[in-house]
């Protein structure tokens, strides 16, 4: 169901976020996709 998808995507986006927060660097996507 598509609420499953976007559920999943905001708590990717929730944990970029937080750990842009935490080590205080800017996002970097080859950090994340690696």
């Amino acid at each position: 169901p598509p609420m499953v998808m976007i559920g999943a995507m905001m708590r990717k986006l929730i944990h970029v976020a937080f750990g842009v927060l935490k080590s205080g660097k800017p996002f970097n996507p080859q950090l994340h996709n690696a």
